[in-house]
């Protein structure tokens, strides 16, 4: 039998996980033929451990979902061993910043409505990544690169971005950040939040602006994969011990691949493949997942 942790997580700011619903939990996997140990809290009244064993942690899920259902808990089902990752992959936009990057750009000019529109059915995977990402930068030509920098000043990062990473630094992961978006803000944006690489495509600028063009290779979700491999290869780590987050569709290779696959406020088509959905906590959600305590958190 396979030894598993259930791990139940509330939002840290509302800090409403209460003992009353890990016992529930604990009570139903019991009545579902699993054998459960003591709950281990890693936050009080934010996050919890049920360790339990079983064979089938698809149902356990299941049944532990409809458990707390109404509850704005999250939940995460994983095997107890290697919890903590020694890779962490994370999308940008709307996953380690709140918005999209590309979408605020377009806003300077009036055409927010309509990029945003292209991006968000790219996310949920109804058009063409590579296609969406043409279509919205060639709206965007002829603006000055002077914009991106004003775009940059108004960015928002992501509750639990900072903690996240610096954390995982520290002990020893590899951190990069990865992202379908443009290497003038990753580069800002992952020296600031702490990542160790930042990776993306590049817009093309002449003359200080904006040609409408972006350089090849693109960076879809197949790139995205590909990036998470060679990561690996080179550090000489298993993908078994990446961690990958993220909220569009073009995130879902990386995430199925890794040995933690997380959707962070995902569109429904990332939910349905990923290991798990952070729909309620905030990034810090990554580190209870791997055992972290808060006090164990870098900033």
């Amino acid at each position: 039998m396979m030894k598993y942790l259930a791990t139940l997580i509330a939002n840290p700011s509302k800090a409403d996980l209460d003992y009353r619903d890990v016992e529930e939990v604990k009570e139903t996997l019991e009545q579902e033929g699993y054998t459960s140990s003591n709950p281990f809290w890693i936050e009080s009244n934010v996050a919890c451990d049920i360790p339990f064993t079983g064979s089938n942690i698809k149902q356990a899920k299941e049944h532990i979902k409809k458990c707390l259902t109404g509850s704005e808990i999250d939940i995460v089902v994983q095997p107890a061993k290697n919890r903590r990752k020694k890779i962490l992959v994370a999308d940008m936009d709307s996953t380690i910043v709140e918005g999209e990057t590309l979408d605020e750009l377009a806003g300077l000019i009036g055409l927010k409505k309509q990029v945003s529109e292209i991006t968000k059915r790219a996310m949920r995977g109804e058009i063409d990544f590579k296609e969406s990402l043409l279509e919205r930068v060639s709206l965007l030509k002829g603006i000055p690169v002077t914009a991106m920098e004003e775009t940059l000043q108004n960015i928002t990062l992501t509750s639990g971005a900072i903690p996240l990473v610096r954390t995982m630094s520290f002990n020893g992961a590899y951190t990069v950040l990865l992202s379908g978006g443009f290497s003038y803000f990753t580069r800002a944006i992952a020296k600031l939040v702490g990542f160790d690489e930042g990776i993306s495509n590049e817009l093309v600028v002449k003359n200080g602006y904006l040609t409408g063009q972006v350089t090849e290779p693109i960076l879809d979700s197949n790139a995205k994969l590909e990036k998470l491999r060679n990561i690996s290869q080179t550090r000489n780590i298993s993908i078994t011990n990446a961690m990958a987050v993220g909220d569009g569709f073009n995130d879902i290779p990386m995430i199925v691949q890794s040995g933690i696959g997380i959707s962070f406020r995902g569109k429904p088509a990332v939910d349905a493949k990923a290991d798990a959905s952070i729909r309620f906590g905030d990034l810090t959600s990554l580190l209870y997942v791997q055992g972290y305590k808060t006090k164990d958190f870098c900033y």
